[in-house]
């Protein structure tokens, strides 16, 4: 490969990176062209991104529509407490230019969806996914899976993370493994919540979203090793660190897009869908003094820290409740993010309440619409 031109001051600025064996000034002109694409600017992309662009990846992505609020301060520390109501990917891009002006970054303040997921795409080579529900994670597999895209992955828990490569090309041509030979079906909606529903310790996704940005750097400069067919676990707790290989499966064969709330549970599919209402139909319904009862199904200590008002049931003992649930009008169910709402709402169908709602999104998509 041809060497591109660095400035003086970029040779200054890389001087560390130069001066690794195998790596120099080809290295880092790979990761001059290289074009990133990253998936969420939370607790897992603000470490990747302050390291790529520290780097010296020449174009970097960010898709993440979400504003920053006070509970991220803990874990996500590219923002500030000044930062708190902006969009967090146009605080990250000023903040990474600052870091370094040699590099070109774009935003994308939008959902990732099937709509507009390849052409998002399109424009990069690795696609860094930093989410953390499983219907983003399908959908970013398969679209790299589509596109020809590598996707390195990455995903926290409380104490525990885990870290991968999927879909890297071989030098045979073909592709590697990719999350549905690791995951080849979600696990149940309520079975395991996100971070903001299960928590997780501040520090783990600046660890973990570090061993992504070094992933990221291996694939585009083809300097190590990387996790193909490897899944990273390291827990902090116990401070212990395993790499587990997985198989590849034949007969995983992606040829299409495909409704990924359904394909994880998260919205029931068939005759009997769950209704639903946004939050700004929400305003709308306390603004214009509707009857109707709004039921939390999160825990206390979540409750204790934000709350909309409504009649506190945690999911876990909603069936041993019933009898507080109102027959006589509407019931709206919200949770943190719309998950564990969705298996609640199913739960008081299942036992004869006719009239449903979830509200889509929950706290996360109330807190979004008022700081509009």
């Amino acid at each position: 490969m041809q060497n591109m031109m660095f400035t003086n001051e970029e040779l200054n600025r890389y001087a560390r990176h130069f001066a690794i064996p195998d790596f120099g000034q080809e290295g880092q002109a790979k990761l001059k062209a290289g074009r990133v694409l990253v998936i969420g600017a939370g607790g897992l992309g603000c470490p990747m991104l302050q390291y790529l662009a520290a780097a010296g990846v020449g174009k970097i992505g960010i898709v993440d529509f979400d504003r920053i609020d006070l509970s991220n301060l803990q874990r996500q520390i590219l923002y500030g407490t000044d930062d708190i109501g902006q969009l967090k990917a146009e605080v990250a891009k000023r903040k990474l230019l600052a870091l370094n002006p040699h590099i070109d970054i774009q935003t994308y303040t939008v959902a990732l969806s099937r709509d507009n997921v390849l052409k998002l795409f399109s424009d990069y080579d690795i696609i860094a996914d930093g989410t953390d529900n499983f219907p983003t994670r399908y959908l970013v597999n398969d679209a790299c899976v589509l596109s020809g895209k590598v996707n390195v992955y990455a995903s926290i828990f409380r104490f525990e993370g885990q870290v991968s490569v999927f879909n890297l090309p071989a030098a045979d041509g073909k592709r590697g493994h990719n999350y549905r030979d690791l995951y080849p079906a979600p696990p149940p909606p309520d079975m395991i919540p996100n971070c903001a529903e299960g928590g997780v310790l501040g520090v783990l996704p600046g660890i973990i979203g570090s061993m992504q940005a070094v992933e990221v750097i291996k694939v585009l400069t083809g300097v190590g090793d990387p996790l193909s067919g490897r899944l990273l676990l390291f827990d902090a707790a116990a401070f212990t660190a395993r790499v587990m290989k997985f198989p590849q499966d034949p007969s995983n064969q992606i040829r299409e897009l495909v409704d990924y709330e359904i394909f994880c549970g998260t919205t029931m599919d068939g005759a009997t869908p769950i209704p639903s209402v946004t939050a700004a139909q929400l305003a709308d319904m306390l603004k214009d003094g509707h009857s109707f009862q709004l039921i939390d199904v999160r825990e206390q200590s979540e409750c204790d820290q934000e709350h909309l008002n409504g009649l506190l049931i945690p999911l876990g003992t909603l069936t041993s409740k019933l009898d507080l649930v109102a027959k006589d009008r509407p019931i709206v169910v919200h949770c943190q993010s719309g998950k564990r709402s969705i298996q609640a709402c199913r739960t008081l169908m299942e036992n004869g309440f006719h009239e449903v709602y979830n509200l889509t999104g929950g706290v996360n998509a109330w807190k979004r619409w008022k700081g509009k």
